[in-house]
């Protein structure tokens, strides 16, 4: 009988590296692909506000809510709802079945695209937890957006029973302020956990690089934060004038702080809203350019590279922002530019992952041990 000379097998050996790293396509593509009906998902909720369409359900039903109205009974059943709603005894009296028909539809869709999000989530997520093909700590990442996402449905009907208090037209800025930033996290998690399963390894750059590189998705988000105060409350369709504000850089104090107390002029005060999106967007893009020439510097290469497209992204977002505002928030340039904010957060986030350097595929450590259903009737000898 021969001895073999290699040490004994562990628990962790006993499944090939591959298993514990998803590198290969099927766990790569399906956050990728979640990622996009988020996107999307941000886009037909643009829609939906900047058509008004958003309080046309006033009923959360997660389940059969899935169903719309069939008949010409229960259309006139939902309408009967709407039409007790202030906001249509004040902004759409009189809109007519047809008119509220196009609102429903609008948020029907959105409300549909979240359950198929949850679907698309849920059920691979089981799938590849039953094959064993997600390392300990993607999965705690994976329970944790999920969690999220539940918790996003509910933030959508604390936002839509915002709206539906009596002398309230549209929801509240800060709870839609709320259900976008959360939205744009749900959209980072998966964008970082995805590009963290790169088939090839990544030599990490420079720690000033690494540094800054995670400095711009927290800048994104928090002026992803200050839109969502913006689109609540509508300060896009004041001071429609670029690079002043109806003639001036900087509007005096009295104008924008003067409600009580001061700290409501932050959500209320519409001037300072705008105000305050304007001065982050311009941090925004000069901590994008000088994180450009750092790397550039610091780290030819591909880090360079995607330093360099933030830097374009944001940019180009600014701009965007500017014509938005110019034309007083027409609906293409409203939700070209909410959603052009989620290239800028993906674009950052992947750039922020990446800096960090993925390790080449090798035996998993303790923190990384697959979760399967292997791991739970144990292995065969």
């Amino acid at each position: 009988m021969r001895l073999s000379t290699h040490p004994p097998l562990d628990r962790f050996d006993a499944v090939p590296a591959a298993s514990y790293r998803p590198e290969h396509g099927p766990v790569r593509a399906w956050l990728y692909l979640l990622a996009v009906l988020v996107v999307a998902m941000v886009a037909i909720g643009g829609a939906t506000r900047l058509t008004g369409s958003g309080l046309s359900i006033t009923e959360w039903r997660p389940v059969t809510g899935v169903v719309p109205p069939l008949s010409a009974a229960d259309w006139a059943l939902e309408f009967d709802k709407y039409r007790d709603t202030p906001q249509y005894r004040i902004l759409n009296q009189g809109i007519g079945l047809d008119g509220f028909k196009t609102l429903y539809w609008w948020e029907w869709g959105h409300r549909l695209l979240g359950r198929i999000v949850g679907l698309v989530f849920f059920l691979p997520f089981a799938w590849f937890w039953i094959r064993g093909m997600l390392g300990r700590r993607l999965l705690l990442g994976l329970l944790g957006l999920g969690l999220l996402g539940g918790l996003q449905g509910a933030i959508g009907w604390i936002m839509v029973a915002s709206g539906l208090q009596p002398g309230m037209t549209a929801v509240a800025p800060l709870k839609l302020a709320l259900h976008l930033t959360t939205a744009s996290l749900i959209l980072a998690g998966l964008v970082w956990l995805a590009a963290g399963t790169r088939p090839r390894a990544l030599a990490p750059a420079p720690e000033s690089v690494r540094l800054f590189a995670g400095l711009l998705p927290v800048l994104v988000l928090i002026q992803i934060w200050l839109g969502g105060l913006v689109a609540g409350s509508k300060a896009g369709l004041l001071y429609n004038t670029w690079p002043d504000m109806d003639g001036v850089l900087v509007p005096p104090a009295r104008v924008l702080f003067d409600k009580v107390p001061w700290i409501e002029n932050f959500v209320d005060n519409l001037a300072l809203v705008q105000f305050n999106h304007r001065l982050f967007a311009y941090l925004v893009v000069l901590a994008a350019l000088a994180h450009a020439i750092q790397a550039v510097r610091a780290a030819p290469g591909a880090a360079a590279g995607r330093a360099m497209g933030v830097a374009v992204l944001a940019t180009a977002q600014m701009g965007l922002g500017i014509v938005t505002l110019l034309l007083q928030v027409p609906l293409w340039a409203g939700l070209a530019h909410q959603v052009f904010a989620m290239a800028v957060l993906i674009m950052a986030t992947v750039h922020a992952r990446l800096s960090l350097g993925v390790p080449a595929a090798a035996a998993p450590e303790a923190g990384d041990v697959p979760i399967g259903l292997e791991t739970l009737v144990g292995r065969g000898a």
